[in-house]
């Protein structure tokens, strides 16, 4: 189970860029994580990574300040706590350096820039429909390290997760569709925490 804290923009669903003070940020971060820790305590279970949603996550992939915040709130609650952030970017280098575990991933859904970074959700090819053609492009990132940018040029990316957004039509139908390609071509698919547990234990 993982908390995927966000901006506080309800209207927005967390998609909109905001310049959140540092203070509150955090507060945020915090008190999202925990609100969530006790459901799952509830419910059995605990919080084991965090990844931040929408415009969060995209700000702090490359925003030091805001980065800061997130990672500050994270050791606040839970210093064994997984991050899980754009393959590639900054925020994992920074999050390493501050003592966190992180997961680097990759996007089957969305659109790539030639720098590696995600296409704006504003702009024509962002958002990826056909399952087949995902499944395809994460196949090819598993066995060849490459997805295809916007222009169809290859992009190098070292991704230890993939998402599918559930919030997609066909999101089901999707990560189906990429779990039985990658497993037809002989890749194991396993959990990240899973290796958080082995090493806590």
């Amino acid at each position: 189970m993982g908390a995927h804290v966000a901006y506080r923009d309800l209207v927005g669903f967390g998609r909109r860029n905001m310049d959140v003070a540092s203070e509150d940020l955090v507060a945020d971060v915090i008190y999202q994580i925990g609100a969530l820790q006790g459901l799952a305590a509830a419910a059995g279970t605990r919080v084991r990574y965090v990844k931040p949603h929408g415009a969060l996550y995209n700000t702090i992939a490359h925003d030091a300040r805001q980065a800061r915040d997130v990672i500050q709130a994270m050791l606040a609650v839970d210093s064994s706590l997984v991050l899980v952030a754009l393959a590639g970017s900054p925020l994992i280098g920074w999050a390493r350096d501050a003592g966190l575990r992180t997961v680097a991933e990759a996007f089957a859904d969305r659109g790539y820039m030639p720098d590696g970074s995600l296409v704006s959700r504003r702009e024509k090819g962002a958002v990826l429909h056909d399952a087949e053609v995902v499944a395809a492009r994460m196949l090819r990132l598993v066995s060849e390290g490459v997805v295809a940018d916007v222009n169809g040029n290859d992009v190098r990316i070292q991704a230890d997760s993939i998402c599918v957004h559930g919030d997609s039509p066909g999101a089901v139908e999707m990560a189906r569709a990429v779990r039985e390609r990658l497993q037809a071509s002989g890749v194991e698919i396993a959990s990240f925490v899973a290796d958080t547990a082995q090493a806590a234990g």
